[in-house]
């Protein structure tokens, strides 16, 4: 089962160089997204209440 797994994973991602740059830039791709979410979540948790939208209500006047 692993074996065949594995083949099947060469043979769709690193038979051709051509296949393997195009996973390896999907690969940071969705990395660098997952990332990015993950840092502001914690950004935004750490801050909570002192970033401007958090505060905005007390100073903004709704028309």
């Amino acid at each position: 089962m692993a074996s065949a797994i594995a083949r099947t994973t060469y043979n769709l991602f690193f038979r051709r160089s051509s296949s393997y740059m195009v996973g390896i830039f999907a690969s940071a791709f969705a990395f660098e997204i997952a990332f990015d979410g993950a840092a502001d979540r914690l950004w935004d948790s750490v801050n909570k209440g002192r970033q401007w939208k958090d505060i905005r209500s007390k100073y903004i006047e709704e028309q």
